[in-house]
């Protein structure tokens, strides 16, 4: 059954919302079905609790509306779960909540861009290897080098082309130009050089496009951000928009929080068209090495 409040205080919305998703094993699984994990079966072992409070959580998040359950099979009737509106509007609060934990309690506190090798959010980032994108992941374009994105007119792609050999999915915190970055950025280690990725993915897209290799650009910013950015610098590869922090989410991706809102930290994932990601490299610290790692890696695909 639902919870009411965590207070008396009914006006309050984080009482009113801690209710609802104030249990921690409801926040996990509003986290594993953003992670494509949609079936009972795969949340409990994944979640490793026993079937009567997976079952109790559930409930109580289809009685919210954060969680819907739709029917997969007919013989026997089988039902899947997703996330409704409700429940994909608190993939921000997860991705803070993730954020906030791996500065604050598995890190020293400070405010980075990236990570060394040995931290948290650089296991997680290697552990998807063998792990699948979640089919239908759209995301807003905001550039695709052939056509413009006006503001009115959202264009939604996946994050992975089935028809390629490969796709090189490369996350970045933002870049500068025509947008204004934050006081401070430079001083945040592992921001800088988005422009320098981006220009670097452009001079080899000649290269990629022969060896059958999609490359999509992801980051934060906005459509028209991007689309003004692409048009200044003559990018020629698709950039998608991660605002609503969808794919962060399925993929527990390292953010940081700079200028008001999250970033992606800088990482490159190759996946196939099974949309398995069959190779990962984070943190990355030479772009240069990074761009002929992402070629040569997808080319073995």
């Amino acid at each position: 059954m639902r919870r009411s409040s965590y207070s008396p205080e009914p006006d309050c919305a984080i009482a009113q919302s801690l209710g609802v998703v104030g249990d921690g094993w409801e926040l996990l699984i509003v986290r594993d079905l953003a992670r494509g994990l949609d079936r009972f079966e795969l949340l409990a072992e994944s979640l490793r609790i026993s079937r009567k409070v997976l079952t109790e959580r559930l409930n109580s998040l289809l009685d919210s509306g954060v969680v819907e359950r739709v029917a997969y099979q007919d013989r026997p009737v089988r039902h899947a779960y997703r996330l409704t509106p409700r429940g994909r509007a608190l993939l921000p609060v997860l991705v803070a909540l993730q954020d906030w934990g791996d500065r604050w309690l598995l890190g020293d506190g400070e405010l980075t861009g990236t990570n060394a090798t040995e931290d948290a959010p650089s296991h997680r980032v290697h552990e998807l290897v063998g792990r699948r994108v979640p089919d239908g992941l759209l995301l807003p374009v905001g550039a695709d080098g052939e056509r413009s994105t006006a503001a009115h007119d959202v264009v939604l792609r996946d994050v992975v082309d089935v028809a390629a050999r490969a796709t090189v999915v490369f996350g970045y915190p933002a870049t500068g130009r025509p947008s204004k970055l934050p006081a401070g950025w430079d001083e945040i280690e592992g921001t800088t050089g988005c422009t320098l990725e981006n220009k670097l993915f452009a001079e080899r897209a000649a290269e990629f496009a022969a060896a059958g290799i999609t490359v999509h650009g992801v980051s934060t910013q906005r459509p028209d951000e991007q689309q003004a950015f692409a048009e200044l610098e003559k990018i020629p590869h698709v950039l998608l928009s991660d605002t609503d922090l969808t794919l962060a989410a399925a993929l527990r991706l390292p953010t940081f929080r700079a200028g008001g809102y999250a970033r992606l930290k800088r990482l490159m994932l190759v996946v196939a068209p099974t949309r398995e990601i069959t190779a990962a490299l984070y943190p990355i610290t030479d772009i240069p090495a990074a761009i002929s790692w992402a070629y040569d890696t997808a080319g073995q695909s």
